[in-house]
């Protein structure tokens, strides 16, 4: 951590040229013999990044922004304020994998002490620095292993455990939950001897039934979207746990928050209407499909089903609090009209179930993107491939 940054004239040039190309200001000299231009960069960069993922930090004058890696790699706001709900007031609470600090930060709101853990020694010293910016004094900082630290505490010093394990080992991506570092599958008992509470953020792309399978006691499973990208999986483990586990699908939106809850019990116990498109069609985001909520949410709503495997609804009613996007339909016509005659010269194109990518339906029919028309080409209840003509109300 180089703290000439710090200064006065270059936190003013850094704001100043905050707008400008980050590649630009690395290219040209510096004006400060002590801070290199490509640490004016990298600054520029860590601001620009945060933003909109990290709004608090961008407009807090004198934060130190480290390795865009870091950056990359960490929670948004928008998701740190789900984690923030999940603690008791006043409880104690240990960061096993600390990083950039944003869920530390905001568990420590909630929390009488949370134990920042970082293995990275610069990193660590940023995140102590930029705590005392953000006025988190409880923020507690180790440049240790989070797991090394954990072994050393005694049994029950700690409220709750979170976890981010790291899917990125030795330049490489890893997809399994035993792979990542740290292995949380393997360290559950020393977890529960430490703490009653174990909140474990992992990958979106993670199966979660296969995890289900490895990881005991476990109360909830929180599957976060922003703006329909599946950002997180959150699995909350309680020490002695033995009931069935709570999946909730978490919508983030225009500062707006749709949950839905539901058991895999419960979905394997219900059954799905199916129907032929009707007034209104109703797509889920993305958060319900990755819950696998396919049949429940439908049962939520009095929805029928276009198709078993499309996982789009329709009805006659409008639900403006169903969690998705809602259209209005104009009409619904058979794929091979569309073959034959196309009325479409621009839309915007999603497929669902249907035997061909959106790339080469345009190509094949001359749609430009973008309009207010949207067309879903997808596969009915009685397996004919159709095309939905429709306007988004929601």
């Amino acid at each position: 951590m180089n703290r000439f940054i710090l200064e006065k004239e270059v936190q003013q040039f850094i704001k100043a040229n905050r707008e400008r190309s980050p590649t630009e200001i690395a290219l040209k000299k510096s004006p400060f013999p002590n801070v290199s231009s490509a640490e004016l960069a990298s600054q520029i960069d860590g601001w620009q990044r945060s933003v909109k993922k990290l709004p608090t930090w961008a407009y807090s004058e004198g934060i130190y922004y480290p390795d865009k890696i870091n950056l990359e790699q960490c929670s948004s706001e928008h998701t740190a304020l789900i984690k923030q709900t999940l603690i008791s007031k006043g409880s104690r609470v240990i960061d096993l994998t600390g990083g950039f600090s944003v869920d530390s930060c905001y568990l420590a709101q909630e929390a009488h002490e949370v134990i920042h853990c970082e293995l990275n020694e610069k990193l660590s010293e940023i995140v102590a620095y930029n705590a005392t910016i953000l006025r988190v004094p409880n923020l507690i900082c180790k440049a240790t292993d989070g797991i090394k630290f954990l072994e050393e505490s005694d049994d029950n010093s700690f409220d709750y455990i979170y976890v981010d394990p790291s899917r990125r080992i030795n330049q490489g991506k890893v997809f399994l939950l035993e792979d990542c570092e740290p292995n949380i599958v393997a360290h559950q008992d020393l977890f529960f001897r430490k703490s009653k509470y174990v909140i474990s953020k992992l990958s979106p792309l993670l199966d979660i039934s296969t995890a289900l399978s490895s990881l005991k006691h476990v109360k909830f499973v929180y599957v976060i979207s922003l703006d329909n990208d599946c950002k997180e999986l959150l699995f909350i483990q309680e020490r002695g746990y033995l009931g069935e586990t709570k999946i909730l699908a978490i919508r983030l939106f225009a500062d707006q928050l749709q949950s839905f809850e539901f058991t895999y019990e419960e979905e394997r116990a219900t059954l799905s209407r199916f129907s032929l498109p009707k007034h209104y069609l109703f797509d889920p985001d993305v958060a319900i499909n990755k819950a696998g909520a396919f049949k429940s949410i439908g049962k939520a709503f009095g929805l029928g089903k276009i198709h078993q495997h499309a996982h789009l609804y329709t009805s006659d009613t409008l639900y403006p609090e169903f969690p998705g996007r809602i259209f209005e339909i104009k009409q619904v016509l058979p794929y091979s009209v569309l073959k034959k005659n196309n009325p479409f010269s621009q839309a915007n194109i999603a497929i669902r179930n249907f035997p061909e990518k959106v790339d080469v339906i345009r190509k094949k029919h001359k749609i430009k993107d973008g309009g207010k028309t949207y067309l879903f080409f997808t596969t009915d209840v009685n397996n004919q491939l159709i095309v939905i003509e429709c306007n988004r109300i929601f």
